[in-house]
């Protein structure tokens, strides 16, 4: 198993009689994008806050790659990117100046910094940008913008508070491509947000914290090497008898409703393809094949249901 990129244990912070972060213990993975959710004043911000080296924890302890993130908090933040629901732009300068300022404030090397601003332009979809006044932009563009300022040294971890408030749907579709994206750069993100359906779409694992304690913290994506079996929804052609049948002469002892039927399967790929190639040749009209993923929403309002008086 790969080396956590973010190891917290025992976190707590209180404000007088509040505690906002109570006895909070997780590890973020590389290749991971935590989804962190919870009610108005659950203690998600006050989290992101401490993880970032910017709050002092009452108590706990926080490792990034392996070394202790609060014995040097700018060291700390020279290896993550953190944005908070309330930020600011230099609206006067260029997206060009804007990332070239932010790439020198993050010590990258002044013969980088061109190259370092040409990849985090890329990344966010900026390329064509780069000679407008930040001001210029729209709220969307805006929003990219100071993303791509969050991650133009490149950091491990880029942590993210409410990044889709105020955005149209279009600008959120974009965002969440984006930070698909940022994965696939190999970027571990932890993102908060309340609207829990475009959380669903690129996230791997569901953090749910409430009154400041951690409720859940699992794998929401169906599969991969973590996760030894993986329920899956087959849909077949309409109209077609037998399927039942067919199926438990295939060893899959399922019902079918609506032409639909849920196959608890082992979770590696190939395990997956030889399912499904199975299927086929046993001549099932297999119309698609797909992991169910737990709905984020449910999740959560079950979970908060059960955790409170």
């Amino acid at each position: 198993m790969a080396e956590a990129v973010l190891d917290i244990s025992h976190l707590s912070k209180s404000f007088g009689a509040l505690k906002a972060t109570d006895d909070v213990s997780l590890d973020l993975r590389p290749g991971e994008i935590h989804a962190l959710i919870g009610p108005n004043g659950a203690g998600k911000t006050t989290l992101m806050r401490c993880l970032a080296a910017l709050d002092e924890p009452l108590r706990g302890s926080i490792r990034m790659e392996g070394r202790d993130a609060l014995a040097d908090p700018p060291a700390t933040h020279r290896r993550l990117g953190y944005l908070p629901d309330l930020f600011g732009l230099y609206e006067q300068l260029s997206v060009r100046q804007c990332l070239t300022y932010r790439a020198w404030a993050q010590g990258v090397a002044k013969h980088e910094v061109a190259e370092a601003v040409a990849w985090a332009a890329a990344q966010l979809g900026l390329a064509d940008r780069l000679g407008e006044a930040a001001g210029s932009l729209s709220r969307g563009l805006k929003q990219r913008l100071a993303v791509a300022q969050a991650i133009i040294h490149r950091p491990p971890l880029l942590i993210l508070d409410e990044p889709a408030s105020g955005l149209d749907p279009e600008a959120r579709i974009d965002l969440a491509r984006v930070l698909r994206g940022l994965r696939a750069a190999g970027i571990t993100l932890m993102v908060s947000s309340h609207i829990l359906s475009e959380l669903e779409d690129y996230s791997t694992h569901l953090m749910i914290i409430d009154g400041g304690r951690l409720l859940s913290f699992e794998p929401l994506a169906a599969g991969g090497p973590e996760a030894p079996t993986v329920d899956v929804e087959v849909r077949f052609l309409p109209g077609r008898s037998g399927l039942e049948a067919a199926l438990a002469a295939a060893g899959h002892a399922a019902s079918v409703v609506d032409e639909t039927a849920v196959l608890t399967l082992p979770g590696d790929p190939e395990a997956l393809a030889a399912a499904l190639a199975a299927l086929v040749r046993a001549g099932l009209p297999v119309v698609s094949f797909a992991p169910r993923r737990t709905s984020l929403q449910c999740a959560y309002l079950e979970l908060l249901k059960g955790a409170r008086p």
